[in-house]
């Protein structure tokens, strides 16, 4: 599931770093089309949160049941594209804060095998922050909740 959350911010770049098509007539508005890019950042979202995934613990203490209540409404919110913006920095801050906790490769020594394992998870949840900031920067896309309201 980490990995293809890498893939999804890895998508993300590749949707923004695409250029779109000119118009023919400069200024003069078009009817709407779905261009690749719409879609790859539509996949792009919902490979990220494949990572809040792997967090759900079905524990029956409180500090489990709100991680869960809370990562799964944030992970519904910026799949659909709705208030994505502030979903997704949200879920960075949440990300951040679980990731600081459970991945502290620093606190064990650097021969036992275990810090090397925390190590490569701390890393890659980093780089899953990083696609997460890039829908923060850049926004959820065409296909998305937020696009729609843009024409209602």
């Amino acid at each position: 599931m980490r990995n293809l959350a890498l893939g999804g911010g890895l998508l993300l770049l590749l949707a923004e770093s695409r250029s779109e098509g000119k118009s023919m007539f400069a200024g003069v508005p078009t009817m709407r089309e779905s261009s690749p890019k719409q879609y790859m950042q539509l996949g792009g979202r919902v490979l990220l949160v494949l990572m809040f995934m792997t967090l759900l613990h079905f524990d029956m203490n409180f500090f489990s049941i709100l991680q869960n209540i809370v990562g799964t409404a944030l992970i519904i919110l910026v799949a659909i594209g709705f208030k994505t913006k502030l979903a997704a920095l949200t879920l960075v801050i949440w990300l951040f804060g679980i990731n600081i906790y459970f991945n502290a490769f620093w606190t064990v020594p650097a021969y036992k095998p275990m810090h090397d394992f925390l190590k490569y998870d701390f890393f890659q949840t980093m780089s899953v922050i990083g696609g997460l900031l890039l829908v923060v920067a850049l926004g959820p896309g065409g296909v998305s909740m937020d696009e729609k309201k843009k024409e209602w």
